[in-house]
């Protein structure tokens, strides 16, 4: 497949495109903007002004002043929905909830039930503001990437380094990156060697110590030194070009999850208009003093009592509470079609590094061999004193009492470690390598270890090492046990990190399946291979730049927003505000709370509405009886949605 060129012109453009998708609720208006809520305003004034005309008899208000009042009352309401209902209509798509609304509230103006009509449309103008404002949160997929892209590229050009775009380099130049830049291009590292993080691309905060000629990828920082780099792939075909390219994929491959209230109205608008016509034609069979304009007016009536009011109010409100109470746990959910999908997830995939770990190094294990271990630490921390790098940062902080000691001549290896004079002793700190080449012999234990290790020896004498690891989240083991007692019995770790950790922070979690050394296309594959089964629900939890790409592909994405990149937070569809991995499972808990009221909310709406169109139907209820009915279930909709305020979920 030929890739497409990615620049910004293409990533601001799509970008906008997603923004400005409409499901048919919108009607064109942002639910955080004030403007949209001032059509439903002028609607509501204007009727309870001709409601107050009408109840006081006021002698001008009569006939075509009335009549225009109460209509122009009605457009700023009506007007978009019969737009939308016309518009679905010439789509082919005839029984829409538009079309059922527009039908019954311009049949309550021919009756002349003009306040009916316009109060009947008013309460779904406010719904669809409860229900645009739910559903509507922006996400902003794409623009968040455009702040990780590198913006230029330093090339070697006419005997000077030259500031150009990345993609205006070309294949086999040179460019410099100066410490604590981007890697603006793929290519093969000129400079003796470098540190990097790649946590851009892998997810993981230990950096990397690379030599000349080893690979380096776009998107990855320098941190210690100025470096040279030959280039060996375009922009467009760069490790963060991908990145980026599959976020867009993804993001355009992912199903919009369609609101209750849309599906509901395919079934439920043709059963009433073809009852509404039954209620018109059939009595002239069965009634001996038939009078069609008698049974048209009743059928009229009937068409606007049906109006699903309190359905669409019900719902959302349902949904606001769950995503009210959400917040309150510090979740915070996109949209409520995510309490939805939460509800059906059976499959949870997540990454490691910051998500189930910490993302810190933190010292595992010490173990002297012939010391104290507070001296044995004071030689090393003497000589890690030297160091920027994230493991001897990590090595300083352990704490050892009395004077700390000083070491001298200290001078780095490469790709080994470093050597030092500490006391009068010569020092070598560093990996097996660096024993090796001083003819140290190293203790076969620590072959088996799968975390970084730091090796030290004193006075040509093997003296111990220290263990760093990354450390669990302090409720990472509760969560798996808690995911699984909710349901969730298909685990997954996938990482960036390497395959022997992956494997044993996987064991001491009992994940059952888990793979490392991934990159963000491979994370991808796994969870598409996934997606393969449909009976897969695959919710998907990160924290880095890296995750992005499979954030956008799941079912639900669920992102850690207190240290995650802003790049996962913008993708994902759930925010776990406090990094807790444990807030996972209360959001699936919450999730099939705010279902199941919802459901009690429709069932309540549902119910109410069948009893009152029979009235209906038999000339014994009003439209003002059939609209405060609506009223009095909202009512209860709303006392009921507020208890997930005060659920608590543990």
């Amino acid at each position: 497949m030929k890739k497409k060129k990615l620049n910004l012109k293409d990533l601001k453009a799509h970008s906008e495109n997603e923004h400005s998708h409409d499901d048919g609720h919108n009607h064109g208006s942002e639910p955080n903007n004030f403007k949209a809520y001032i059509p439903a305003i002028v609607s509501f004034t204007m009727l309870i002004a001709g409601i107050a005309l009408d109840y006081f008899n006021v002698t001008f208000f009569k006939d075509w002043i009335r009549i225009i009042w109460y209509g122009i009352a009605y457009i700023p309401v009506g007007f978009p929905v019969v737009k939308e209902g016309w518009k679905s209509i010439t789509k082919g798509d005839v029984f829409t909830e538009f079309f059922l609304m527009s039908i019954a509230t311009i049949g309550a103006f021919i009756i002349g039930e003009y306040p009916e009509g316009v109060a009947v449309m008013l309460f779904y103008a406010v719904g669809e503001l409860f229900q645009n404002a739910a559903v509507n949160r922006a996400k902003g997929n794409i623009k968040a990437l455009l702040d990780v892209r590198p913006k230029e590229a330093n090339v070697f050009r006419e005997g000077d380094y030259k500031s150009v775009s990345p993609e205006d380099v070309n294949i086999g130049e040179k460019i410099q990156i100066r410490v604590g830049e981007k890697i603006p291009l793929d290519g093969v590292l000129l400079s003796e060697k470098a540190s990097l993080n790649t946590a851009a691309l892998t997810g993981e905060s230990k950096p990397d110590s690379i030599q000349k000629e080893a690979k380096v990828y776009a998107g990855s920082i320098n941190l210690e030194s100025v470096i040279e780099v030959e280039v060996t792939n375009k922009f467009e075909d760069s490790s963060i070009a991908r990145i980026l390219d599959l976020v867009q994929n993804a993001t355009a491959r992912k199903s919009k999850t369609e609101l209750f209230i849309r599906q509901f109205a395919r079934i439920y608008t043709p059963i009433v208009v073809f009852l509404a016509i039954g209620v018109t034609f059939i009595p002239y069979f069965f009634v001996d003093d038939y009078v069609f304009r008698d049974w048209l007016y009743r059928a009229l009536i009937f068409l606007v009592i049906s109006c699903p009011c309190a359905l669409v109010i019900s719902i959302p409100l349902g949904y606001f509470g769950g995503l009210g109470a959400a917040s309150k746990n510090g979740i915070l959910f996109k949209g409520a079609s995510f309490l939805d999908a939460m509800t059906k997830i059976n499959t949870l995939v997540m990454d490691k590094t910051g998500t189930v770990t910490k993302g810190v190094f933190k010292i595992k294990e010490v173990k002297a061999i012939g010391w104290e271990e507070a001296e044995f630490m004071k030689y090393l921390m003497a000589m890690e004193e030297q160091s920027t790098h994230p493991i001897a940062k990590a090595i300083l902080e352990y704490k050892a009492e009395g004077e700390d000691f000083e070491a001298q001549d200290v001078s780095e290896i490469a790709g080994k470690g470093l050597k030092g004079i500490v006391n009068g002793k010569t020092v070598l700190v560093g990996n097996k390598a660096l024993m090796t080449t001083n003819n140290i012999n190293v203790p076969s234990e620590t072959v088996s270890i799968v975390e970084s290790i730091v090796l030290v020896a004193i006075d040509n004498q093997f003296a111990g090492y220290v263990v760093i690891a990354d450390e669990l989240k302090e409720d990472a083991k509760e969560t798996i046990v808690n995911l699984q007692k909710v349901g969730i019995k298909n685990i997954m770790m996938l990482s960036g990190d390497k395959d022997s950790i992956t494997q044993q922070v996987a064991k001491e979690l009992n994940i059952k399946s888990a793979k490392g050394g991934l990159l963000p296309e491979d994370k991808l594959n796994e969870v598409e291979t996934l997606k393969k089964n449909p009976e897969n629900k695959i919710a998907f939890i990160g924290d880095g730049i890296n995750d992005a790409p499979v954030l956008a592909a799941s079912n639900v994405g669920i992102a850690m927003g207190g240290l995650g990149s802003d790049v996962a937070i913008e993708t994902a569809d759930v925010i776990i505000q406090t990094d807790q991995p444990s807030k996972v499972v209360r959001a699936i808990k919450i999730s099939r709370s705010t279902r199941k009221i919802v459901w009690q909310n429709i069932i309540l709406a549902f119910g109410v509405k069948v009893v009152v169109l029979i009235l209906g139907a038999g000339g014994l209820a009003t439209m003002w009886e059939a609209v405060f009915a609506d009223v009095g279930v909202a009512l209860l909709a709303i006392l009921n949605a507020v208890r997930l305020q005060r659920m608590e979920w543990r």
